[in-house]
């Protein structure tokens, strides 16, 4: 009887296939290190690395450092945010900090207040965006 359960999306890759979790209520610190997708609902202080795609939440909060593919954000993010691919704003989104990205999608009401650098041809960490700033300056 629960053997027969089926496990649609559990491979890899599927839009609801390998995903992690914090739920609303839940806050942990730390750092994460994953190749799939993440989710946040809760409170989460720390590093996320992950070459699949970062959900927040509208109830959701982060602060830190995010490199990842894709990013789709309803709550509130703080500190630097990496995204290869492209990352998408929701209405109720709260940006701040530095951001690289290749592509940005910013619905009305969101709040986007960080240094932002677009990379058609790729995310470079912020370090590198930092050195060449101040070879620019200099």
């Amino acid at each position: 009887m629960f053997s027969e359960r089926k496990n649609k999306g559990t491979e890899a890759g599927s839009s609801y296939g390998l995903c992690n979790r914090i739920a609303k209520g839940t806050s942990i610190t730390g750092d994460i290190i994953s190749e799939a997708d993440f989710r946040v609902d809760g409170e989460f202080n720390g590093n996320i690395k992950t070459s699949g795609k970062v959900v927040i939440g509208s109830t959701g909060t982060i602060q830190g450092k995010i490199e990842c593919t894709n990013a789709d954000i309803e709550g509130r993010f703080s500190g630097e945010l990496f995204v290869s691919q492209m990352l998408s704003l929701k209405s109720t989104a709260n940006i701040k900090g530095e951001v690289v990205i290749n592509k940005l999608s910013v619905e009305v009401g969101a709040a986007f207040n960080a240094n932002c650098t677009m990379k058609a041809d790729g995310v470079m960490p912020l370090n590198a965006v930092n050195e060449q700033k101040a070879e620019k300056t200099a």
